[in-house]
């Protein structure tokens, strides 16, 4: 049976640290991953052509931008698979720009928003879409929802 891959990309090399309790997060679900540092602003045709392959190469994916946060909403323009926005925390206005600019898409071009920072979240996310294909994955989260309810 196919592994369940996810791919995460973020727009700055100063997203990193936040990235990492997605990536320990699916780790622990024994999700694969890949990850990709790619502006939509900066580098937009190399974010382009990682969303047309995208399908090629994941299931999901999970985008993390900060301040106009537009690149969740590029990936999702260019690719049918499901995609989960992560707003970054910033200065100015503490993340809320980037919230706001993910989950104000317009229709037909869906991005799931977990809260700002939101790392962990938006691999628990991930698993729970991608138990619809992989059952294996309802018994990880089950256990992980059981050690949640104990404290």
């Amino acid at each position: 049976m196919k592994k369940p891959k996810v791919g995460i990309i973020l727009g700055s090399k100063s997203d990193l640290a936040v990235l990492e309790k997605t990536e320990n997060q699916l780790k622990a679900f024994g999700i694969g991953y890949d990850l990709t540092i790619a502006s939509a602003h900066r580098t937009p045709k190399k974010v382009e052509t990682y969303a047309k392959n995208a399908e090629n190469n994941y299931d999901l994916i999970i985008a993390a931008a900060g301040m106009a946060a537009a690149l969740p909403g590029v990936i999702a323009a260019h690719t049918t698979l499901p995609v989960i926005g992560i707003p970054i925390h910033s200065k100015g206005l503490g993340g809320h720009d980037a919230l706001f600019s993910i989950v104000q898409m317009p229709p037909g071009v869906p991005v799931a928003s977990v809260a700002i920072d939101g790392g962990k979240n938006a691999a628990i996310l991930a698993a729970q879409i991608l138990a619809l294909k992989y059952p294996e994955l309802k018994a990880k989260l089950k256990k992980l929802k059981t050690e949640l309810a104990k404290g």
